[in-house]
């Protein structure tokens, strides 16, 4: 689309040069009686026949290109929406709660019972790595669109739990809405507060790395309870707290790879590059099936591996 439209442009900057430059002469040419009237005619013939082909527009031209190649990249747009759409869709196992909720910026799997989420997903662009906004304002809220009981602010008091974001406000500052929608509580797990502040920050900051780097990647991430364990929950709305997390990484270019982490909910030193796991250990922890949208030869491969080279 680029290529056409820069064309298009030159050609009507030459066109209007030429016809300035001729329009110039024809004037001095006109006041000039040493010029004969055949001359003059020659000039003003050749400022109509110009007019008239800039004007003109006949099939095939760079206008054309320029409006056939824009409605082939609307469709191709459209249709990479459609796979990013697809591909932040992660499978849970029959039986478990599962309510998607849609955001701005992030796509969530809510679970009732545990009133946390299974798994948020969304795609970080380089752009929007770049936003400035303020989440100094923002505060934290019950989402309205699940049914009670559901978790609240005042679970968390008293709790010595941090409200942890799964997708982090500082991947929405492009966007007061998309920021706002981070602090719902569907977004929010209870979290350990060093963890909060420390590792699990770090490889938050690591993925709009990634994003700058890469031009994109899509996170999903979320809670592990560990099924050998006894249940623990916060607050009036019994909010169940994780045993562990996890985040996976998915980037499309210049090849499709991915990278898992696994972090305990302690707050215990875990430098993000020691938490380094492959999907399918995270899918035999969760049951989640990650990224079901891709082929299913890509998908085996990338989710065997977590190669940390690849992403330098």
């Amino acid at each position: 689309m680029v290529k056409y439209m820069d064309f298009f442009v030159f050609q009507k900057a030459i066109f209007l040069y030429i016809f300035a430059y001729l329009a110039e002469n024809a004037y001095l040419c006109m006041q000039n009686t040493m010029i004969s009237w055949e001359m003059k005619k020659y000039y003003m013939l050749m400022m109509a026949a110009l007019m008239l082909s800039g004007c003109r527009q006949q099939p095939g031209t760079p206008i054309d290109s320029f409006v056939e190649t824009h409605k082939n990249v609307a469709a191709e747009t459209n249709e990479n929406v459609e796979k990013i759409t697809n591909i932040l869709i992660q499978r849970m196992p029959k039986g478990v709660p599962d309510k998607l909720i849609q955001r701005k910026a992030y796509t969530t799997s809510y679970n009732h019972e545990s009133r946390t989420p299974n798994w948020v997903a969304w795609t970080l662009t380089r752009e929007h790595t770049r936003g400035s906004l303020s989440r100094e304002n923002e505060r934290f809220e019950e989402d309205r669109e699940v049914k009670t009981p559901r978790a609240t602010f005042q679970d968390y008091y008293s709790s010595r739990f941090d409200r942890g974001h799964m997708c982090p406000a500082g991947d929405n500052k492009w966007d007061e809405e998309a920021m706002t929608q981070t602090f719902l509580m569907t977004n929010i797990c209870p979290q350990n507060h060093g963890l909060n502040k420390e590792d699990w920050n770090e490889l938050e900051k690591q993925c709009r790395t990634w994003a700058r780097r890469y031009g994109a990647v899509t996170i999903v991430c979320g809670p592990i309870f560990n099924s050998d364990a006894q249940p623990r929950f916060i607050g009036r709305n019994k909010v169940r707290v994780p045993d562990r997390f996890f985040k996976v990484v998915y980037c499309a270019e210049p090849e499709p790879r991915t990278l898992a982490f696994i972090f305990h909910n302690s707050g215990k030193s875990q430098p993000w590059r020691q938490q380094l796991c492959t999907v399918d250990e995270v899918e035999a922890l969760t049951g989640i099936n990650f990224f079901p949208a891709l082929p299913d030869n890509i998908e085996n491969q990338i989710e065997a591996e977590s190669i940390l080279r690849d992403w330098q």
